[in-house]
């Protein structure tokens, strides 16, 4: 059985998504990206100023895990940022004993007794005594010779003289050498089973008054005849004692002791069992359906931590844990480095997929809960699916999403270079993001690997800035979510054309030159030195050396900031208000291209959609203010009528009030290719963007009117309309289904002079083109009105007219003070079933109208087509059977056909067989297309004729559009694109 899961929207081709009949964009999330990260606390929770290191486990979802250092050097873990256990607890809970614990985090070096000597034999590495001043002599195990004196400092000369010998293999060491050391294994007596020392353990001796041998581990071991002790190679140097002593300060000894610890934190005041100490354990972070790394956290997890596990594998594993634990130990032994999260290989992009799913999970959780219910309580083999599954929770999250998400935003659509930068904008707040208060300055600062992903000048001033951030102009999001940015390839010292696009961490590796560094006609480099960027550095670097070179200046910059000329000569702080002003230019009465533009403009124009290109080459058939008919010659398929109809949008509100105008640019028998801009839009002029006007600028004081930023405009710009904008404003009513009756659309309204009525048709709706002012009727309504107690005069009029003297109300919708205007568009929704008045009818028919224009056309363009093809195949052929006139066995000329009615051609039969056969299927190919067209029309008509659906109670909405001119006027802001305001 099929069940319905509810409805998704979908994004339109210009990225958009319609909700509610408002277009609006999901603006992409950046955020940190999931893996493994170490870091440090910058010396700030100690007094010393002592840097405690810390590593934390970011899974997509599911408990985080933190590893960190105190104060005493000793290593613990944190589930969830709850209470400390030591980290030894956590690796028993994994089932690992002591002696494993050890040899997973030290290196063991054996200490062989010799009898004669009463010393012990060991290893000898000559580079681990460079630079210190031993304790004991250091004696050759072989010849007995000191090599090194106790107390004085050994050299690099001898350590290297040491190492090129090659003679010394082996030391001899005193006893007091091993004391304080401690044992890597368990040793154990074999036939008594008596452990003598546990891996772990220090070994001691202990000596009487007289420096006599009297006890301690050491000696036992000896005198139980043990040869060879395996000792841990902690030396303070290389490698501290950190989880030996974290070992041994840990209480816990063994695995059940260690989940009921982890128990009582994750869950303190119940009581724990081992049973659930350990289900509550493996479900953290073990199982698939509580904890998911994502394959971008397995990915990150395996290339800091050297580990060779599948993508697939998206819980965590033993290794996993152990190795971040060793990595954070040899941090504080000073190997390694800590990462940076400003880095842009460790935050990544949610688009708008991710965001959704994450969402629809949600959803799918609760509905998994309540189906979960319902099968507990009826009889699982009778039901079906869709008795026991309520979509509700899951189309409410789409809803909510799509409705009231922070990241779901109202599309800005001022001009269209707003409505490009508002779908490239990447914001750092947002659910499961950062807060404007808690962002402190390093996650907004500009980094060095910003350079070709994110524009360093397009933000926000104000509380934002840095938190919302552009994509760079070539930039794109890779499969994992990381920013990628393109460069050319540099081999042998020559730039090549193959471009390879790069993430952040990938491009560490490289050295890239500069977009504009000189090259020779062989595309070799003009100087031995190159400017470079080298893992964030900029350096000079020999041309040899590099290999990638910038695909372009352009590269580093958002799309509002490449629109800006010169921009290289601009103070940045003055670039950022410069791009992020030309947002909020209002599209003109009359569009101007810049003289002076960058060359980005035709593609902002295009890329918006506020342009309309050719969908494929072609002849303009037809050309209005509404349509361009095209009759397309290329890219035309087996059953295609080879018709683009494009509608224009003419006068239609934008989301901002401003206006959305599209008007042609071609002309009845041009021919047009493919991409070609065949209509401009809001703010583009012939295909290029146009935000502003190409006027002349005086830099002089004039009379103390332009003081500081004030500007002086010339009269002749606001006479001759120059800076002259359309907006548009939009007027709503609805006619709802009251206690008392139901509200009237109407023209009659009670206590109204003819006057006010003069702009409504006889429905009570405004005509098109109607001038109006503050105060006007666009709609009339009226209301009942509830029965009230009658005054004497009202008696008597009642007594006198009858009945209904007047118990309804005016309600009528009307225009707004302050707004003046033109009428340009009426839309009248009605409820299924509720009869049409005569406006509704109206714009009805003319609806239709507009659709039976199209399919005309569209049927005549066919006609032509076919006919043309047709005459082609059978002109020259031989006539086997022919309509009236038409003889056996003539030849087909072009007189022929002339003198024949078109429809009559499919009549004539042909000699040949084949020719025949063609024929036969042009003739199915053509009634199939018009069969198609019809059926397409007859949809449309339906849909157009089909109530609309209003919200519960409303009977009849209307909804009014009113233009306005609006001129330059005192207080209105201009500004040039170098961020020059006033």
């Amino acid at each position: 059985q099929d069940v319905f899961m509810g409805d998704m929207p979908l994004m339109t081709p210009n990225g958009t998504f319609v909700v509610n009949g408002t277009e609006r964009v999901i603006v992409s999330q950046m955020h940190r990206s999931p893996g493994v990260f170490f870091d440090h606390d910058k010396g700030k929770s100690h007094s010393s100023g002592k840097l405690l290191f810390a590593c934390r486990i970011i899974p997509y979802r599911g408990s985080w895990l933190d590893f960190e250092f105190d104060a005493k050097d000793l290593v613990f873990c944190r589930i969830d940022r709850r209470r400390k256990l030591p980290v030894t607890t956590l690796l028993y809970a994994l089932g690992l004993d002591q002696e494993t614990i050890m040899n997973a985090y030290y290196d063991h070096v054996d200490y062989t007794y010799d009898k004669k000597a009463k010393a012990w034999k060991t290893k000898f590495f000559p580079e681990r005594v460079r630079g210190t001043r031993p304790l004991f002599d250091l004696v050759d195990a072989k010849t007995g010779e000191v090599i090194a004196e106790a107390g004085k400092k050994v050299t690099p000369r001898a350590v290297k003289a040491l190492i090129d010998a090659g003679e010394v293999k082996e030391l001899l060491v005193p006893y007091e050498q091993i004391v304080g050391k401690f044992a890597a294994n368990d040793i154990i007596n074999e036939e008594t089973g008596a452990i003598y020392v546990e891996a772990g353990d220090e070994l001691t001796l202990e000596y009487d008054k007289a420096d006599e041998l009297i006890g301690g581990t050491l000696k036992d071991l000896v005198d139980a005849g043990v040869k060879t002790i395996p000792v841990l190679d902690i030396d303070n140097i290389n490698v501290g004692p950190y989880m030996r002593n974290t070992m041994a300060a840990d209480k816990n000894m063994g695995r059940e002791t260690a989940l009921m610890d982890i128990y009582r934190v994750m869950r303190p005041g119940e009581p724990p069992t081992v049973d659930a100490a350990q289900t509550l354990f493996d479900s953290l972070f073990f199982d698939s359906e509580r904890y998911d790394l994502s394959a971008v956290g397995r990915v990150k997890m395996n290339m800091r931590l050297a580990l060779d596990a599948e993508d697939t594998m998206r819980t965590l594993r033993k290794e996993d844990i152990v190795s971040c634990i060793k990595a954070l130990v040899e941090l504080r032994d000073g190997k390694g480095d800590i990462d940076d999260i400003d880095h842009l290989g460790n935050r990544r992009v949610r688009s708008v997929g991710e965001l959704m799913e994450n969402q629809y999970r949600v959803g799918l959780l609760r509905m998994e809960r309540a189906i979960k219910e319902r099968m507990s309580s009826v009889e699982i083999d009778t039901v079906m699916p869709q008795d026991l599954i309520n979509a509700k929770p899951a189309a409410a999250a789409v809803r909510e999403f799509f409705g009231s998400s922070q990241l779901s935003q109202f599309m800005d659509q001022t001009n269209p270079l707003s409505e490009v930068t508002h779908k490239r904008r990447l914001s750092a707040l947002g659910p499961g993001g950062l807060t404007r208060e808690r962002a402190g300055f390093e996650v907004r600062d500009v980094h060095p690997t910003h350079y070709g992903r994110m524009c360093p000048i397009e933000t926000p001033e104000g509380p934002n800035i840095g938190l919302i951030n552009s994509l760079a102009t070539f930039a794109r999001v890779n499969k994992y979510g990381f920013i990628e940015t393109p460069y050319r390839v540099v081999t042998d010292g020559k730039v090549t054309d193959e471009v390879h696009y790069m993430s952040a961490t990938e491009e560490m590796r490289h050295t890239v030159a500069q977009a504009n560094a000189n090259l020779n006609e062989d595309m070799s480099f003009v100087n031995d030195l190159v400017s470079t960027r080298q893992n964030g550095e900029y350096t000079l670097a020999p041309s040899e050396n590099v290999n990638l070179i910038d695909v372009s200046p352009k590269q580093l910059v958002s799309v509002a900031a490449s629109l800006i000329p010169f921009l290289e000569n601009d103070d940045a702080n003055r670039a950022l208000m410069g791009s992020n002003m030309m947002r909020q230019a209002v599209p003109l009465l009359q569009a101007e291209a810049p003289l002076v533009g960058t060359g980005i403009e035709e593609v902002v124009a295009r890329d918006s959609g506020a342009a309309i290109m050719a969908k494929r080459g072609g002849i303009i058939d037809q050309v209005d203010a509404t349509r361009i008919v095209v009759r397309a010659t290329s890219d035309l398929e087996v059953g295609d009528p080879g018709v683009d109809i494009y509608r224009m949008r003419k006068f239609q509100r934008s989301n901002q009030n401003t206006c959305i105008n599209q008007r042609p640019l071609v002309k009845v028998g041009d021919s047009v290719l493919k991409g070609e801009v065949i209509a401009d839009g809001p703010s583009t002029d012939i295909g290029e963007l146009a935000l502003g006007k190409n006027v002349v600028v005086a830099f002089m004081p004039w009379n103390g009117y332009n003081y500081e930023d004030s500007i002086l405009i010339s009269e002749r710009i606001v006479r001759d309309d120059v800076f002259t904008s359309i907006h548009i404003e939009e007027f709503e009513v609805a006619a709802r289904d009251t206690k008392l009756g139901p509200e009237e659309i109407t023209r009659d309204i009670p206590n109204v002079g003819e006057e006010a009525l003069r702009n409504l048709d006889e429905a009570g709706i405004v005509y098109i083109g109607a001038e109006v002012e503050p105060g006007d009727i666009l709609v009339g309504k009226i209301t009942p009105k509830g029965e009230s107690p009658m005054t004497p005069e009202e008696k008597l009029l009642r007594a006198i007219f009858g009945e209904k003297a007047s118990d309804v109300r005016d309600t009528s919708l009307r225009v707004k003070p302050g707004d003046f205007g033109t009428v340009v568009e009426v839309r009248v929704f009605n409820r299924h079933g509720v009869e049409k008045d005569e406006r509704a009818l109206q714009i009805e028919r003319e609806e239709v109208e507009r659709l039976a224009r199209d399919r005309d056309d569209e049927m005549t363009i066919l006609d032509r087509n076919i006919y043309q093809r047709l005459r082609s195949m059978i002109e020259g052929k031989t006539v086997a059977k022919g309509p009236k006139g038409i003889k056996t066995g003539a030849t087909i000329d072009a007189e022929m056909l002339e003198d024949l009615p078109r429809s009559h051609w499919w009549q004539i039969a042909l000699k040949e067989e084949g020719d025949a056969q063609i024929v036969e299927a042009l003739n199915e190919q053509y009634e199939a297309q018009k069969k198609l067209l019809d059926a397409r029309f007859e949809d449309k008509v339906e849909k157009v004729r089909r109530g609309d659906d209003l919200p519960p109670g409303v009977m009849k909405m209307v909804k009014v559009f009113v233009a306005v001119k609006r001129k330059l006027q005192p207080g209105d802001k201009m500004a040039g694109r170098h961020g020059n305001k006033g």
